[in-house]
């Protein structure tokens, strides 16, 4: 009774989390796609990275500064200021008069920098490898940052933001070496085999028989 009574006590927490990002995407998305008509960056890639350093607009940054991405003030910034603790205590961060502004300021800031330079060559329907040079150009200290960014694109669609009519799917894709196999398990999984496996032992460990293995995977004997 104590976990139904939890569940319940979440339920409409994760909605209402999940309502506030389709809010930020419904009131950012034209920005994103009018910035990357005009900079070449993917709006996908645009409206994950503000949703993700935002908080879908609730963090302190995003409401005190209008600082959805996260940017620090570095050298040569001559606008409004304000201090923040991220990496070290008190650091200074870019203040802007509206998200509009921040967004500018976000392509701005990756055209401008040459450490970004090579993401520019980039398809910008790529929104994995534009993810993936964010993390390597040290755009964010976070190891996972750049699958962050391909799982918020994905789970809502903001590839459609590229002119894509479908996802790459690479995050979920299985780089098998050619001595790895796989083998099917139902209609729907895969299950690599590994070194000592049998069909009895992977039968044993996907709780399905034998006979069952062989005849979704065609297989002609117990080998």
């Amino acid at each position: 009774m104590k976990k139904i009574l939890i569940l319940l006590f979440l339920i409409p927490t994760l909605n209402f989390a999940q309502s506030r990002r389709e809010l930020y995407i419904k009131a950012y998305k034209d920005i994103a796609i009018k910035e990357m008509k005009l900079y070449g960056i993917p709006a996908s890639i645009t409206l994950a990275q503000g949703i993700l350093e935002s908080g879908d607009g609730q963090s302190e940054l995003a409401k005190k500064a209008n600082n959805h991405f996260g940017i620090k003030c570095h050298d040569g910034w001559k606008g409004e200021k304000v201090y923040h603790d991220d990496d070290a205590k008190g650091e200074c961060f870019r203040k802007y008069k509206n998200p509009d502004k921040s967004y500018r300021d976000h392509s701005i800031f990756l055209e401008s920098r040459d450490r970004y330079n090579f993401l520019f060559k980039l398809n910008k329907r790529n929104y994995v490898k534009w993810a993936k040079g964010l993390r390597k150009a040290g755009y964010a200290t976070d190891p996972k940052y750049a699958d962050k960014l391909i799982s918020i694109i994905e789970r809502y669609e903001l590839w459609k933001l590229d002119g894509s009519k479908k996802p790459l799917n690479k995050s979920r894709e299985k780089k098998l070496s050619k001595k790895q196999v796989e083998i099917k398990v139902d209609s729907k999984s895969l299950y690599i085999v590994k070194k000592g496996d049998t069909l009895y032992s992977i039968s044993k460990k996907q709780n399905i028989s034998v006979s069952e293995l062989i005849r979704l995977n065609n297989i002609k004997n117990n080998n």
